[in-house]
């Protein structure tokens, strides 16, 4: 018999972010694929998503409509000078 477990898949998007004068990152909305765009109205925590993984990652908990959301933040190799990260959100399930 196995047993459910929790699988999250990565759904990559666009997020318009600002840079304050200590160089924190802050998200100010996101486009998804199809061209709409919420604000994010707030942005209320910020965290390592996983302080255990070796690419390093930052969730931020912010309000889109109302709503919390998890938007994270997924660093990029340090060879790859061009590129900083890129954003993504998890779409849940439950595989058996």
């Amino acid at each position: 018999m196995r047993k459910n477990r929790h699988v999250t898949e990565r759904i990559y998007v666009s997020v318009a972010s600002c840079f304050d004068a200590t160089g924190y990152m802050q998200p100010v909305s996101i486009t998804w694929s199809d061209g709409r765009t919420f604000p994010i109205e707030c942005v209320r925590d910020y965290r390592p998503a996983d302080p255990s993984a070796a690419s390093g990652s930052d969730c931020y908990t912010v309000v889109i409509r109302g709503q919390e959301k998890h938007l994270f933040f997924e660093r990029t190799d340090p060879l790859f000078r061009g590129r900083v990260g890129r954003w993504f959100v998890e779409k849940g399930g439950v595989r058996s």
